[in-house]
């Protein structure tokens, strides 16, 4: 038979022989430890795991995805109930099954441009299907790259029917992830709670900071000496969801607008990119209002 990676993550009320008990199961069905990493979190009294393993692919064998999930979930019913009422939570996932994501954009393009270039390139664990936006000037780059492109046009009265648009493009594509890649609008509670821990935005500062338009001015104007770019999940508040990943850099007073303006929007990329492909490839625990990310 031949072998498959797969990737076990785990979050649960912290207590002693997590790690043991499922290092025990893999064993027991013939499983090998590629990469294993854990965290304890001593404020919130939750335990998070993140375990990549080798498995014997095959139907019926003792090794078999269906066997496995099977057994984990005996097994987390061992792991307990928190004081505050939180069961277990865990996912299985084949390493070669890449998910798939719909990018959110308006008119700004950079970090649009830098995700397709990165999937082109094989540097993105995750398939882009389709890009979506509330403006067409951007279909020409989704056109070069062979993405579909969605012109959702929003406006007060009709933005109920546009998410109820987005929702079906995310059912009809198959859809892991919605990332928005400076997508100047704000997502209904509505939408936010359907897609809870799989909508990303990335914002244009390192937050908290400079909100609203014109950010890079408003930091010009107040003679900052660092910028940044945060990638976040949305959540109903705005720009307060779960931290993944934030990139800064060190300016002076000889640097114009446009000169912020251009080394913010590199950090945005980066930082943007970066979130996606930990998300990808599922090392990112969400943990209340923060995250724990594996490296």
């Amino acid at each position: 038979m031949s072998e498959r990676e797969y990737v076990l993550t785990l979050s649960c009320p912290d207590s002693r022989g997590i790690v043991a008990g499922v290092a025990n199961l893999l064993s027991d069905h013939g499983c090998n430890i590629t990469e294993s990493q854990q965290y304890g979190d001593h404020y919130t009294g939750r335990f998070f795991l993140r375990m990549q393993f080798m498995a014997e692919d095959g139907g019926s064998g003792a090794t078999g995805e269906d066997v496995l999930r099977g057994a984990f979930a005996a097994l987390s019913g061992d792991f307990g109930r928190g004081a505050d009422g939180a069961f277990v939570e865990w996912s299985l996932q084949a390493r070669d099954v890449r998910p798939r994501m719909i990018v959110m954009v308006s008119k700004f393009g950079h970090c649009l441009n830098d995700l397709l270039y990165r999937q082109r390139s094989g540097l993105l664990d995750i398939d882009i299907a389709a890009v979506v936006s509330n403006h067409p000037d951007l279909e020409f780059l989704a056109d070069s790259y062979g993405v579909d492109f969605h012109h959702l046009p929003v406006t007060p009265r009709t933005k109920g029917e546009q998410e109820r648009r987005i929702l079906e493009l995310v059912d009809s594509y198959d859809v892991d992830l919605v990332v928005l890649a400076r997508y100047m609008q704000v997502l209904s509670e509505q939408l936010c709670a359907k897609m809870s821990g799989r909508i990303i935005n990335i914002h244009h500062s390192f937050l908290p900071s400079f909100k609203g338009a014109r950010p890079y001015h408003q930091a010009h104007s107040r003679g900052v000496k660092l910028i940044g770019a945060t990638a976040h999940y949305v959540t109903a508040d705005l720009d307060e969801g779960p931290i993944i990943e934030q990139e800064v850099s060190r300016v002076d007073h000889t640097h114009s607008p446009e000169q912020l303006t251009a080394i913010g929007s590199d950090l945005e990329s980066v930082a943007l990119s970066r979130a996606v492909n930990w998300h990808a490839q599922r090392r990112v625990l969400l943990n209340g209002d923060k995250t724990v990310i594996f490296d």
